[in-house]
């Protein structure tokens, strides 16, 4: 069927709407009317990491479901969902719960084609880098399948729903799911963007404290501030590990890196007290590499741990986060700003000056 696409053509080239084709959806596979879908620093970063192009990218659908291929049960046609990341089932990883870190995670997400190497995606015969996350849902419509696509209850806004597919799943789940602090334990968080502020709430639920955001922008800080930590760090100004020292007494149990950058996981390493740990999520570029003191790993007994898609079960965790945030306990929808399809690069100009904090794209009625 001819949709209508945000395609990338190049690494720091403007995304351009286009009109593709996408294959009519197979046995196992769901067509899913888009919605809306998050824009995500991880599109960006891999936009621009020398992927096969053109290529449609987005990986934070919401959608409602518009057909089924015969061997579908979750699902039916009308339905309201969110989809998240791919992964085969079949593995070891797999098949111990653990899908987040399926052997063959970067060939189901960011492979291009699917498993059998079909494209879903193709414009004027020739195939696109598509498939993205299972969905590549920079578009009016998505092809994903059972494994990534999650019912959601009606009475939730759905256009608001994307993000919980990615971002902010993989920052309330690294906190809630993966590094488990327990109340009046102190966690740091790097970096407070929608993933960063998404385990702040998350660690006010849970009850840590201190909680400290540690940020180079200071509107970022305010708005930590608000979502629920205790401290504020702009290591502009400051020197981050003694902030943190002084702050906790012997560094924090707890970090989370979400910057991807190799100077700020040494500063999330440097703040960890004895016995801590520190999660890694931000996406680095490819081949960083970071220098870690062996002896104080050694010697204090630090955990390093990265984290994929915030450990999550979607099925469970996706619908568990929407009632929280239902119930007024998990306000992500103070971190969202709406753009129409069309503005995806303004959507783009503006998150990366700071401008805002979560892009969601809508789109096109018809």
């Amino acid at each position: 069927m001819r949709i209508k696409a945000a395609v990338a053509h190049g690494p720091g080239k403007p995304f351009t709407l286009e009109e593709v084709d996408l294959d009519t959806p197979r046995d196992d596979e769901i067509l899913v009317k888009l919605v809306a879908t998050g824009l995500c620093h991880t599109d960006i970063v891999l936009r621009d990491a020398a992927l096969p192009l053109p290529a449609v990218l987005g990986h934070e659908g919401a959608g409602i479901v518009e057909a089924v291929g015969s061997a579908v049960t979750k699902v039916a046609p009308g339905d309201h969902v969110v989809l998240s990341y791919g992964s085969c089932g079949a593995c070891p990883s797999c098949d111990n719960e653990a899908p987040f870190y399926c052997h063959s995670f970067i060939p189901q997400n960011i492979g291009g084609f699917r498993p059998d190497g079909t494209p879903t995606i193709t414009q004027n015969g020739q195939p696109l880098f598509a498939h993205f996350f299972t969905q590549s849902s920079f578009a009016t419509h998505a092809l994903a399948t059972e494994v990534n696509t999650v019912k959601v209850r009606k009475d939730a806004p759905l256009e608001l729903l994307g993000p919980l597919g990615c971002g902010i799943q993989t920052g309330a789940g690294s906190v809630m799911n993966g590094l488990e602090p327990l109340p009046d334990e102190a966690i740091t968080i790097f970096g407070v963007g929608s993933v960063g502020l998404a385990a702040i709430m998350a660690a006010k639920l849970i009850g840590c404290r201190p909680i400290i955001a540690v940020d180079l922008m200071d509107s970022r800080l305010d708005i930590a501030k608000d979502m629920g930590a205790t401290h504020v760090i702009n290591p502009g100004s400051s020197d981050v590990v003694a902030e943190i020292q002084g702050i906790t007494g012997a560094g924090a149990l707890y970090a989370l890196e979400c910057t991807g950058s190799a100077a700020v996981f040494k500063q999330a390493v440097d703040c960890l007290a004895p016995r801590g740990t520190l999660g890694q999520v931000g996406v680095p570029a490819p081949g960083a590499e970071a220098a870690v003191d062996m002896g104080a790993l050694l010697n204090k007994g630090l955990r390093l741990v990265g984290m994929i898609e915030g450990e999550a079960i979607v099925d469970d965790f996706i619908p568990h986060l929407l009632d929280l945030y239902m119930d007024g306990l998990f306000p992500f929808d103070k971190l969202v700003s709406f753009y129409d399809l069309d503005d995806i690069n303004q959507a783009d100009v503006d998150n990366a000056n700071g401008k805002i904090v979560k892009a969601v794209l809508r789109m096109p009625l018809d």
